[in-house]
């Protein structure tokens, strides 16, 4: 394949954006055309459509003049992009490079140009490799560049890029702004990781992305539930534990820096991250309070969740069966013995058995139960159901086919919001009492279980008379010739077909007018894995009507853009929401975070560092004043590596290659028989993790992997990394007993060590310190050689011969004076045995290892005496004067 001149191309490429803005927002035609100028990043508002501007930019750049690559997708997004550019008849069309294509296959894909989605780690070592034309890459797009860190595979491919084309270009693309906050100058880290100076925002407050969405917008009902009185007490029980946890965490380490640890943050979702960056590297410093203050936060959380997520019934449910988790280990909450817990449990209580349920109780098999129960239902389901059955009058009305669209949380809701359309309230409610707080019933239903004991033809009758009278939420919605008993079972069919989808068809009647009855989709947003399966579900099914059962910051703003490409149709959408509670409170916190990091970004836009002067350490061969210039190549200097380190083709799953190419270190990959790492001809590395570490003792492999070091190379390292979030300390689950035992951990590496006398251990804390502590080995010693490391086991070095002779003869003859790793393969082809061995003389030992300094050492070991010369016994005055002062 040629590759046509730069000039040709961007004349291409001026010409196909030119067709292709025709279809963009304004927002969108603008981001584009300054992003097409020069590379840079672009932080939109999460939710205004990024994979848009994903999918635009490949349709800009993609001719068979180029090659683009795009990197950090994940699997499921690949595929979505995917097919929709096949859907728009995109020609080339896009390729998915993955472990499937050969080596051979992947070099001429490459060749062929066009846009190419590719695997992280494949990419790095098609690039270490010359695979890849890296000379001839036309430029790199780079999806959620907020996950781009300077150990990630992302940043290694875009070190390689930049290090052999500075003429390509780098575009990065990102939808999470808080992101970029979480750590001090996270923006220019990241910019400096990306090798990009120019940084493009683009929130939701925009100018111009508010005059491009403000122009036909989506019809917004916002529909306030307001939350019972129990509710309401218990919400602010709740609250109150909460804060009493941050406060006394406050209080009990004063030295730590606590400004995240609020009570708002402590009830939104990003808790549990903020948590982990926060307390993770001193987390074996912590006391076993503070420890059990911040599961108690977690636990509450969840709680508070439940309470506004959940029904009545499976609310209690869980406080009842976390308080009896709690109750029965070693150490108890404080939390427990509070007021306000004691008040949440009962008011938990009497949503479900009612006020008097302590007065009225008898006794059953399944202990004291309410002789009367009628569970509290969740306002929510009593909006839904109004909401639902006001569209249902809408549809009927106007007379057009109207899928309803409903978003919730996650699959729980999913599920019991079809259970909800399918049975209602007052079935789901006592199907959902008798399942989790009756376990001892054989049926979902009390009904059920009465049934069970009825004879099979009675049963029969009666089940025919339920489904009669049972009638799903939309059919209680419809007029009242809809009501049939085929309208029903086509309720039933379609809830078993499909998880995600409970639809009914219009039913046979009478009348000669139709009526429409349309499709309900419930679609969960965080149990999904697919990310762009909201986005998948409006381009197929085009809903009209879309409830938003739970708020999401993202998913408002898609339907504006689903809204806005759209303007034939009129969406409605209705957003539920408690009033005063912890879930508004979330959705406002979303909207504030958002804000401020967007904000923060804009007031670093225009200071010194965003502009990329890539430091020594980056490049590991460009100076430390030396600037990269994306745009012009002139001046570029190529400064090669004078270090290289053999790397296992396995280990690229890790970070610490990417770490050893940092530090100015060439990595060739190559697949390794014996060790992880080569750094010297002489010194060979085995990478373990503390979880490897313990595992690979246990079974055994650990020893056949010391063992082949030890044969192949004089000096043999283990080194043993620690997770580098955490500090750097045998402690938690990772603890080595100091006793001496078969099972321990200790005990097996000090068997290790006295069985491999050769053997050093390197204890790093994360990858970085490995990286640090493979330079320093290096230092002034002789550079391995890939091919001397493949062949280190093949027939010329022994490696048909370790197998056709036994291991312990050959482990035995290792350790004698005189024998090392040049020499053992020659005495072991001369010599039939070491009773053999012992009979040869020194001129014989020295025609085989033709050293005589090795001779001589080998001699003595066989042949000098064990015995040592006898000496006079000494006098011990001790023990004399220790037997008179017994006496």
């Amino acid at each position: 394949m040629s590759f046509i001149s730069l000039f040709i191309v961007n004349k291409h490429i001026f010409l196909r954006h030119q067709r292709i803005v025709m279809g963009l927002l304004q927002f969108e035609n603008e981001l584009i055309l300054k992003l097409v100028e020069e590379d840079g990043l672009v932080i939109t508002a999460k939710g205004l459509g990024i994979e848009r501007v994903l999918m635009n930019l490949i349709k800009v750049y993609n001719h068979p003049g180029n090659l683009i690559l795009v990197i950090g997708t994940s699997v499921r997004e690949e595929e979505f992009f995917l097919e929709q550019l096949k859907i728009a008849d995109v020609q080339p069309a896009p390729k998915l490079i993955t472990s499937e294509c050969g080596v051979n296959d992947r070099y001429q894909i490459y060749m062929q140009g066009g846009t190419m989605f590719v695997t992280s780690r494949i990419l790095v070592v098609d690039m270490l490799t010359w695979r890849v034309p890296i000379d001839l890459i036309t430029g790199i797009i780079v999806y959620k560049a907020h996950k781009i860190l300077e150990s990630c595979q992302e940043a290694f491919i875009l070190r390689l890029y930049r290090q052999k084309n500075k003429q390509g270009f780098i575009k990065a693309l990102s939808s999470n702004p808080c992101a970029f906050t979480q750590r001090f100058c996270q923006i220019g880290r990241i910019m400096r990781n990306l090798f990009v100076q120019q940084l493009y925002l683009w929130p939701r407050f925009h100018e111009v992305v508010n005059s491009s969405l403000e122009k036909i917008k989506p019809e917004v009902t916002e529909i306030h539930v307001n939350m019972t009185v129990s509710m309401q007490a218990i919400q602010t029980s709740l609250l109150d534990l909460m804060n009493m946890c941050v406060i006394e965490i406050k209080k009990i380490n004063p030295r730590l820096d606590t400004d995240e640890l609020t009570l708002e943050n402590a009830i939104s979702r990003s808790f549990d991250k903020i948590i982990k960056f926060q307390l993770d590297p001193i987390w074996h410093q912590l006391g076993p309070k503070t420890r059990r203050l911040v599961a108690d936060l977690k636990t509450l959380r969840r709680i508070l969740e439940t309470l506004t997520q959940h029904d009545s019934v499976t609310f209690y449910s869980l406080l009842k069966s976390t308080k009896d988790n709690v109750s029965n280990n070693f150490q108890i909450s404080d939390w427990l013995f509070m007021d306000s817990a004691e008040s949440m449990f009962i008011q938990a209580r009497e949503r479900v058995f009612g006020p008097e349920s302590k007065s009225k109780v008898v006794k059953t098999t399944n202990g004291e139960q309410p002789q009367s129960i009628k569970p509290e239902i969740s306002p929510k389901w009593l909006a839904l159901v109004e909401t639902l059955t006001k569209i249902q009058q809408d549809v009927a009305i106007n007379n057009k086919f109207a899928p309803v669209l409903i978003v919730v949380n996650d699959e729980k809701t999913q599920t019991q919001i079809k259970d909800l359309l399918c049975s209602g309230a007052d079935v789901l409610l006592n199907r959902l009492y008798n399942r989790l707080l009756c376990p001892d019933l054989k049926d979902s239903t009390s009904e059920n279980y009465k049934l069970s004991k009825l004879p099979k033809q009675n049963r029969k009758k009666k089940k025919k008379l339920e489904v009669k009278n049972e009638r799903t939420l939309t059919q209680m919605a419809a007029p009242d010739p809809v009501h049939s008993e085929e309208n029903v079972n086509l309720s039933d069919d379609s809830s078993e077909r499909d998880e995600q989808i409970a639809s009914t068809e219009p039913s046979k009647n009478t009348s000669e007018e139709p009526v429409i009855v349309q499709p309900t989709i419930i679609y969960p947003l965080h149990g999904e894995k697919d990310p762009l399966g909201l986005q998948s579900i409006l381009t197929e099914f085009s809903p009209k009507y879309i409830v938003l059962y739970d708020a999401d910051v993202g998913v408002v703003r898609q339907l504006e853009i689903y809204q806005a490409f759209r303007p034939h149709l009129s969406v409605q959408v209705y957003l539920l929401m408690y009033q005063g509670s912890a879930e508004e409170q979330r959705y406002l916190t979303a909207l504030r975070k958002e804000k401020e990091a967007l904000n923060y970004s804009r007031r670093k836009e225009n200071l010194s560092f965003v502009s990329v002067v890539v430091p020594e350490d980056c490049l590991g061969m460009t100076p430390a004043n030396q600037t990269i210039n994306t745009g012009n190549a002139e001046g570029a200097i190529h400064f090669p590596c004078q270090q290289k380190v053999i790397v296992d083709l396995r280990e690229f799953r890790s970070d610490l290659p990417s770490l050893i190419h940092r530090r100015g270190i060439e990595v060739e990959p190559i697949t390794l028989e014996v060790g992880d790492y080569i750094l010297t001809p002489e010194m060979c590395v085995e990478r373990k993790s503390l979880n490897d570490l313990i595992g690979s003792l246990n079974n055994g492999r650990l020893y056949s992997q010391t063992q082949a070091m030890s044969r192949y190379y004089k000096q043999p390292i283990l080194l043993i990394e620690f997770d580098q979030t955490k500090a750097f300390s045998l402690q938690g689950k990772y603890y080595l007993s100091t006793e001496v035992s078969s099972t321990s951990v200790a005990s097996k590496l000090i068997l290790l060590t006295i069985h491999f006398p050769h053997l050093r251990l390197l204890w790093c804390p994360s990858p970085y310190a490995s990286a640090e502590m493979f330079e320093l080995l290096k230092m002034g010693k002789e550079e391995p050689d890939g091919a001397q490391a493949i062949a280190v086991t093949s027939k010329e070095t022994g490696g048909e011969l370790s197998e056709k002779y036994m291991a312990g003869p050959q482990d035995f003859l290792s350790h004698l004076p005189g024998i090392n790793t040049k020499n053992i393969w020659k005495v072991m082809t001369k010599v039939t045995s070491l009773a053999n061995l012992m009979t040869k003389s020194q001129d014989e030992l020295t025609q085989i290892l033709g050293n005589s300094n090795l001779v001589i050492k080998l001699w003595e070991a066989l042949h000098q005496p064990m015995k040592a010369t006898e000496k006079a016994p000494v006098k011990r005055t001790f023990s004399k004067n220790m037997t008179k002062k017994t006496k």
